[in-house]
């Protein structure tokens, strides 16, 4: 480990004329310390568990089904538009009306009621939600509401990417009346 040389040769005698005797300096030999470093760092690798990726499952179309994509059931469709500061807005069937008036407003505690309803209501075939993310909703919304389906287990789902700019309008439009 470290070596130190104490080796001195005193005689005991003090006083004029008695040479000093030189002192050495001290060494310490490092390499222990740096070796046992080495073998914690490679410990502590070994046995630490890395933190697993978290991820969602997300139910893919089947290729082999030769179905319209777009053609979906009046009665079991809903869609849900997101909005800013965390409101819904959701209306049944496929068709919006041009003055809103079938728009119903909710937050993320509430959708659940309206999906489990809607559910109980329609043939599991038939159920289909859209969602619709507006230009001020965040990430955080589209996984909240998707994290909603998959509690429900709700399976027919889509997520448009690209919104109609009609339809960003009209969510805008929305915001800016459950705002006043």
């Amino acid at each position: 480990m470290a070596e130190m040389d104490t080796s001195s040769h005193d005689s005991g005698k003090k006083g004029p004329g008695v040479k000093k005797g030189k002192k050495l300096s001290t060494r310490v030999d490092l390499t222990p310390m740096v070796d046992l470093g080495f073998l914690l760092i490679t410990f502590f690798m070994f046995t630490t568990t890395m933190s697993q990726p978290n991820s969602m499952h997300l139910n893919m179309p089947d290729d082999k089904k030769n179905i319209d994509p777009n053609k979906v059931k009046e009665s079991g469709a809903i869609t849900i538009m997101l909005g800013k500061d965390n409101h819904i807005y959701y209306y049944f069937g496929q068709d919006l009306k041009p003055d809103m008036s079938n728009v119903e407003s909710s937050n993320y505690k509430d959708i659940r009621k309206v999906l489990l309803a809607k559910k109980a209501s329609t043939p599991p075939a038939d159920l289909f939600v859209i969602v619709m993310p507006g230009k001020e909703s965040t990430y955080k919304n589209i996984i909240d509401i998707l994290d909603e389906f998959s509690i429900d287990l709700i399976d027919t789902y889509a997520l448009v990417n690209k919104v109609d700019p009609v339809y960003t309008a009209d969510i805008s439009k929305l915001d800016s009346l459950s705002t006043q």
